[in-house]
């Protein structure tokens, strides 16, 4: 398929291009921050070789949400959001982009969502989980109360939020002690992720602001495969409900979240997130440069589906969420 249109797809800049180094063994390093480096050679070439039309970028993780000290998250999101606006300006027809934001302070990150939706033409923000706050151990959740204002803007605004992973505190995280494979991608981002997420349904987030938007990568870090159970478990007993929202939390799912493909090419688990959320609801991503596009595209473009559904998931539903005009 022709014309695919890709929104988890990331890039570093120098002061934050270490925080990925952690991802690949030593030996792929170079040929990683090399990818995450470049916009307009590789990157291009691998989209035209495999029929992305257009990227839409973010920057690389945990990156802002790692730094506890207020102002140098402020900076740091800033100058990734001015450099990221300057390469779009180079090459609108192919990459658009995602705003990076310190919502280690929400009102300065409600405002730099202003700025880069009304001013620089952002589509919306990425942002890596949890934002360490203050101190590294300080990990805080944007189900918090801090964050109405914020959230409120975002609906304002018609902004979507990508709510990407980034590992748990080790201090948060003895589960895995013993067993680091199980960290990154293997196992910890879609956990952290889904939780994070949860909470934020069952905040009553999404009876406040109804036209709020959260994406979710990965195929939507289990969550279409459980979503049912985390309304349904132990249904025969008649217990008070123990959080604010409104609905069954699958409302919410169905209703205010969209999910890509990112780093999850198997046609089995699409088709359970179809059953689950709809064909309207679901976006291509490959993952680029942590996942190969030649993967996810070929693995896409072959997928048991109707061209119907794969035509919206390759490119109408990014077209319409994202207000793109292709």
């Amino acid at each position: 398929m022709n014309g695919k249109i890709g929104l988890e797809e990331h890039f570093a800049i120098p002061e934050t291009l270490q925080d990925s180094a952690g991802f690949v063994p030593p030996d792929y390093w170079a040929v990683l921050s090399k990818r995450l480096l470049d916009i307009h050679d590789d990157r291009l070439r691998q989209m035209d070789d495999n029929g992305m039309e257009m990227m839409i970028l973010s920057l690389n993780a945990p990156a802002v949400q790692a730094i506890p000290d207020r102002d140098k998250a402020c900076e740091i999101a800033r100058r990734a959001n001015d450099f990221l606006a300057e390469q779009v300006a180079r090459r609108p027809d192919r990459f658009q982009a995602f705003a990076a934001l310190p919502m280690q302070d929400p009102d300065r990150a409600t405002a730099e969502l202003q700025r880069c939706m009304k001013e620089l033409g952002f589509k919306g923000a990425l942002v890596n989980g949890f934002s360490q706050v203050d101190t590294a151990e300080n990990a805080v959740y944007y189900d918090a109360p801090q964050y109405a204002d914020f959230w409120a803007t975002a609906e304002q605004l018609d902004a979507p939020f990508y709510l990407h992973p980034r590992n748990p505190l080790a201090s948060w995280a003895q589960i895995y002690e013993g067993h680091p494979w199980l960290l990154g991608p293997t196992w910890a981002f879609g956990q952290e992720t889904a939780v994070h997420a949860l909470r934020l349904m069952a905040s009553g987030l999404f009876d406040r602001h109804p036209k709020l938007q959260i994406i979710l990568g990965h195929m939507g870090e289990g969550l279409p495969y459980s979503i049912w159970r985390v309304d349904n478990r132990n249904a025969w007993v008649k217990v008070p409900k123990a959080y604010p929202a409104k609905r069954p939390l699958g409302d919410y799912f169905r209703e205010n979240f969209h999910l890509t493909t990112s780093g999850n090419f198997r046609t089995q688990t699409l088709i359970d997130a179809l059953l689950e959320v709809g064909a309207d609801r679901l976006l291509f991503s490959t993952d680029w440069p942590f996942e190969n596009v030649d993967h996810a595209a070929t693995w896409f473009d072959a997928a048991s589906i109707s061209e119907a559904d794969r035509v919206k998931i390759g490119r109408g539903n990014a077209n319409r969420l994202f207000k793109l005009g292709l």
